[in-house]
């Protein structure tokens, strides 16, 4: 009987991507997938340590899954792997740890579950070069990750993750190009481009190129469906490129640009490389070209030394700017990160009510933008999964609209007629 294999994923996209070239990879050596509860025989915790919490949820699973099956062997990797293996190897259970670079060659770690080097995790630091990931499909997903870029060199003050996924590497056109294409063929009807900073697409290629230079090579390709690009530093988001966006119907009008604070002196001890007034006449100027294209933004909230007054700020900034979808992050405390030993740390309690305020502001923003779309037809791309008869379809502007059950199969790219906005989000019907 084959072994049994369960891989359970936090974080980013990146890291859902890379759980499933995981996931390809085991199936293709005779491991039967089965759900995280069912108690595999091998479980896959894919980890991510953006903040304290997300560390939190990462013990848990492996705590979880010993619970669903006491024999399983665990393996833990991801971001929280590469910065803390010695602090997963020694949690109850885990019998592996292999670091992000490790990911591509699993196969190969399992064959030492048994020895006493139970660490395999390199420094992801000295990477300069970004093995692909080859994919053949998306198992449970209507729509399919590429990934183009890996690691960061921003440094923002506050975040871990170029220490867990090392410098800015770029995966090269003919690859990307070719694993868009045969996601494409194989029935995907939307791909989403993902990176940790996509906007430094192509910057250590010879000759040098960018993130344009890339979508034009994609639009004189074999790809016939729908593109969409993932998170976009406002410093990286020239006016050639999202002009080009906006004028190409084959890519989502959806811009994903982090704000992180909307006060200048917290973006400088950020180290965020913009002003206020910039990202507002970007986005000002994105909203002008296409009303209808989605704006989403990241907001940091209780970053050290943030005063009343600044909050207010971000605030008031907020309420300005014609965005439609807004992820608030509470600020968490990195070890290792500039920000971590900053005076004037924030309470949580003063955290969570910011928190609170800010997720207020973004509610409202959605639903003034979804509002508009009622009694306007859409195209959707049917995804799984069911709730009290509907399904759930995604918009090429990243609205979420139910749509009958038996109307819809996942998969599908359906045009639908949007008849309400309900507290559930928007309804649609079939055209």
């Amino acid at each position: 009987m084959s072994t049994t294999v369960s891989i359970v994923t936090l974080g980013c996209k990146t890291n859902q991507f890379e759980s499933a070239a995981m996931s390809e990879q085991l199936q293709q050596a005779g491991y039967r997938q089965v759900a995280f509860e069912s108690g595999a025989d091998l479980v896959v915790v894919n980890t991510c340590t953006v903040t304290a919490a997300t560390d939190s949820q990462s013990r848990n699973l492996i705590r979880r899954a010993r619970r669903f099956n006491p024999q399983a062997r665990v393996v833990v990797t991801g971001c929280y792997a590469q910065i803390d293996p010695q602090g997963l190897s020694q949690l109850p259970g885990v019998s592996l740890v292999i670091g992000n670079q490790e990911k591509a060659h699993l196969l190969e770690s399992l064959t030492t579950l048994d020895q006493a080097d139970m660490i395999q995790v390199g420094d992801i630091r000295d990477c300069k070069t970004i093995e692909p990931l080859a994919l053949t499909g998306f198992e449970q997903r209507s729509r399919a990750f590429v990934q183009i870029q890996n690691g960061c060199d921003a440094f923002c003050s506050y975040c871990i993750i170029p220490y867990a996924r090392g410098c800015s590497r770029t995966v090269q056109v003919a690859d990307v190009v070719r694993q868009v294409e045969k996601l494409s063929s194989n029935g995907y009807p939307e791909i989403v481009l993902t990176g940790i900073h996509i906007g430094n697409y192509g910057h250590d290629l010879q000759p040098r190129i960018d993130l344009l230079d890339l979508l034009k090579k994609i639009e004189e390709s074999n790809f016939s469906g729908r593109l969409r690009l993932g998170s976009i530093e406002p410093t990286e988001l020239p006016a050639s490129l999202y002009k080009y966006i906006i004028a190409s119907d084959w890519i989502c009008p959806h811009f994903h640009i982090p704000l992180q604070a909307g006060d200048d002196d917290v973006l400088q001890r950020m180290n965020r490389h913009y002003s206020t007034k910039f990202f507002h006449n970007l986005v000002d100027d994105i909203h002008q070209l296409q009303a209808d294209a989605a704006i989403g933004l990241d907001v940091i909230t209780g970053f050290p030394g943030e005063t009343e007054q600044q909050f207010e700020r971000t605030c008031q900034l907020l309420e300005t700017l014609p965005f439609s979808h807004l992820h608030v992050f509470p600020f968490s405390k990195r070890t290792g990160t500039p920000a971590a030993t900053m005076p004037d740390q924030i309470s949580g309690t003063t955290i969570k009510e910011r928190a609170a305020l800010l997720r207020q502001i973004g509610e409202r923003k959605y639903q003034n933008f979804a509002q508009r779309f009622v009694g306007s037809e859409l195209q959707l791309v049917i995804e799984g999964g069911e709730a009290n008869g509907f399904r759930k379809g995604l918009s090429a502007n990243y609205l979420s609209v139910q749509v009958p059950v038996a109307t819809a199969e996942p998969g599908e790219l359906l045009r639908v007629k949007i008849v309400d906005l309900s507290k559930n989000g928007l309804v649609g019907e079939l055209v």
